[in-house]
């Protein structure tokens, strides 16, 4: 038992205070630092933890798992999940408002735990004692891993002070690859299996995504599902790994005291036995870690191992550069899933419409309002995936049409382009001169994930800069 502890009582991004807990596109939206849905949970510190022999881990089907403790004050106890915290303040512990609302609310979204309870006359800090119980919970968390281990073609970034005084080939390398077995390497450019065709003419769509302005918000998960009728599935089958998110937004902590900390010690290992050490070292967060968040989507590769693999010519490239699907061609061999290098693509395992195990929001009339009709409603059996918002760009240049003139700038958007409030996402056409996108494509930050694998994606990043000198 722990007693005299911090109790900060907090409201989710996503679901708020609670008033919205009846919207199943909130309830499954994953919380930008824990990556759990369907729940709220008590968020410890490694080292109280540690004191309470309260743990996390991971069952045989990768799905997590975590004790449960006793919250209790002078007026109430509830019993309640853990969640262990990187970066939590020892002596502090964290809960959720929002959850355990009973009234109005369907079975399937009765979920968590009532905070209210030991909420306080405006107290910014309530006393709590902790005690742990038997059981063990199960939580529906996207997200399975929580540090890159080193893995700098994902994500990359410099310092302030770097990114000023050096040279781009210091913090942004072109990516080198071999060639032919041949101990001299060349860039990723001419090492190529594919015949390359004229994409200079007519339209060109790429996205770029500015890792220094992205907080992790979620604004363009919850957009996604309404433009494009992303199905809700439920905490059972999250659980499964089974989440339907188009994009999705990936949190990485440091192991080290910060992510660079991370990639030189990668680098610095030598010999199988040190690599492999050091690997399950970088597989823990630090107690005080550095944090990041990326959002990722179907990256619409020109060069798309998921194309090559399809035996019926479901999944295609469009002259416009988006990967597309015929959804009314896919017989679900889910072979372009298994050799997507992203992780990107969902695959419909029931029809999740209409059927009443999944009681969300596409069984009855007032959740089908909701349902764009611009696009199709996707059956058991398919595979899908980000379209980078196809029909939204058909209706811009079909409205450019209708009115005799030429598509202008900025007029092209995503449902996660347009809904980001700090513009960390901009698309548009690579082949108007005169774009932004073209700006940003041609910039000193810009790179792509993975990019020795050779996809050439045409979703693009900017490497991230941390201004962490102390003043």
């Amino acid at each position: 038992m722990m007693s005299d502890l911090d109790l900060v009582l907090y409201t989710k991004t996503g679901l708020g205070d609670g008033q919205q807990s009846s919207n199943p596109w909130l309830q499954e939206f994953p919380d930008p630092i824990t990556r759990v849905t369907w729940d709220n949970y008590l968020t410890v510190s490694y080292e109280d933890a540690e004191r309470l022999g309260l743990e996390n881990y991971n069952v045989s089907n990768g799905a997590l798992n975590g004790s449960y403790v006793n919250l209790s004050n002078d007026n109430s106890t509830i019993k309640v999940p853990v969640i262990i915290q990187p970066g939590q303040t020892p002596g502090t512990v964290g809960l959720s408002l929002g959850y355990g609302k009973t009234q109005a609310m369907s079975e399937e979204m009765n979920v968590g735990v009532n905070a209210y309870r030991f909420y306080d006359d405006f107290k910014r800090v309530h006393k709590v004692t902790l005690t742990k119980v038997k059981g063990d919970h199960e939580f529906a968390c996207i997200q399975l891993h929580n540090t890159m281990m080193g893995r700098d073609e994902i994500i990359k970034e410099t310092s302030y002070e770097e990114f000023i005084e050096e040279d781009k080939s210091v913090w942004n390398p072109t990516v080198m690859v071999s060639k032919n077995h041949i101990e001299t390497k060349v860039t990723s450019k001419e090492v190529d299996i594919w015949r390359e065709f004229d994409r200079s003419t007519g339209h060109h769509f790429n996205l770029s995504i500015d890792l220094n302005k992205c907080n992790g918000c979620g604004a363009c998960v919850i957009a996604c599902h309404a433009e494009n009728n992303v199905p809700v599935v439920g905490k059972e089958e999250v659980r499964k790994s089974r989440d339907m998110h188009w994009i999705r937004i990936d949190r990485y902590y440091s192991s080290q005291d910060t992510i660079r900390g991370d990639v030189e010690a990668k680098d610095e290992a030598s010999g199988f036995r040190e690599y492999r050490a050091t690997q399950t070292k970088l597989e823990k967060a630090s107690a005080n870690p550095q944090v990041v968040f990326q959002p990722i989507s179907c990256m619409h590769c020109n060069h798309a191992p998921c194309e090559t693999v399809c035996p019926v010519a479901a999944t295609s490239h469009g002259r416009e550069g988006q990967n597309q699907m015929a959804y009314n061609r896919c017989v679900g061999t889910r072979y372009c899933a298994n050799n997507c290098p992203y992780k990107v693509r969902r695959f419909n395992w029931f029809q999740y419409s209409d059927n009443d195990e999944f009681d969300y929001n596409m069984n009855n009339d007032l959740g089908k309002m909701a349902i764009n009709p611009d696009v199709n409603v996707r059956s058991r059996g398919v595979m899908e995936k980000c379209s980078l918002c196809i029909q939204m760009t058909q209706k811009v240049k079909l409205d450019a049409k209708k009115e005799g003139r030429r598509v202008r700038d900025g007029e092209f958007k995503t449902a996660c382009s347009e809904s980001c409030d700090d513009n960390a996402m901009v698309f548009g056409d690579i082949n108007d001169r005169d774009s932004e996108i073209l700006k940003v494509k041609d910039g000193d930050r810009t790179y792509r994930v993975l990019e020795s694998i050779g996809t050439k994606p045409n979703v693009i990043y900017q490497v991230k800069i941390r201004n962490s000198k102390k003043i």
